[in-house]
């Protein structure tokens, strides 16, 4: 398989980051680690090998992300406003300097956003910000109203960081460019997140959203699960052939 660690000074951010890329060619997926994780998380946790037929045949490229959570929505030290200030500043990034460096490296259009807990969330975020940037969204486990970290402060940057308030804004031409992504969300029964990810499901339906909406029995919040539904929401041939 092949491997590679890359780390540059980032404008977005104002500093350094690193990610990992695995794979070679295919459909380029961006991994989101979970809260405050950092990118070899999944690496670490055999998820690359759980997707190594994938990358191995050239059906998908994965780009493992680092998180900036500790200086966002795990910062206890900054408002709500700056927290939602620096997640945004993530997501130009991610779109003005990974996806094009992704580009440069496999011409492969499509393109997907994945994550689980935490990671399903930003998952979520950049796809509904950036819809014409994303052909497929994975979120398992994920929370998608960030207000429990604004202690109940809101505006328009949170509301741009916020999945669970901005699909129910939609009513222009972004609206039909959401319609066009593919979305998965995969939750447990019993884990703490169910009422909010049924809502932000109905929310996604009542704007004409079409999306797999799944639940599973029990707690499910936890790598075993995302080792299972992550083969069944990849795309592509069924890799237990």
């Amino acid at each position: 398989m092949n491997r590679e660690y890359h780390k540059w000074y980032s404008n977005s951010l104002g500093r350094d980051m690193e990610f990992t890329v695995f794979g070679h060619a295919g459909a380029r997926v961006f991994v989101f680690p979970t809260q405050s994780g950092k990118f070899w998380d999944w690496e670490d946790r055999g998820m690359m090998n759980t997707l190594s037929r994938h990358i191995d045949n050239g059906w998908i490229q994965v780009y493992c992300l680092d998180s900036i959570d500790p200086e966002s929505w795990d910062n206890a030290h900054a408002s709500p406003r700056d927290k939602g200030l620096r997640h945004l500043q993530y997501h130009d990034y991610i779109v003005n300097e990974v996806l094009p460096f992704s580009e440069s490296k496999n011409d492969n259009p499509y393109t997907m956003a994945l994550g689980a807990s935490m990671g399903g969330y930003h998952a979520a975020s950049i796809t509904l910000r950036f819809p014409d940037k994303f052909n497929r969204m994975i979120a398992m486990s994920g929370i998608y109203d960030i207000r429990a970290w604004t202690m109940g402060y809101d505006d328009e940057v949170i509301y741009q960081g916020n999945p669970y308030e901005l699909i129910r804004g939609q009513d222009n031409g972004k609206l039909d460019q959401i319609k066009n992504v593919d979305m998965i969300i995969a939750i447990g029964k019993e884990d703490p997140a169910i009422q909010e990810n049924r809502e932000f499901s109905q929310s996604l339906w009542n704007k004409g959203v079409w999306h797999a909406y799944r639940e599973f029995d029990g707690f499910a919040h936890d790598w075993p699960y995302w080792h299972e539904w992550v083969l069944n929401y990849i795309g592509g041939p069924d890799s237990r052939d």
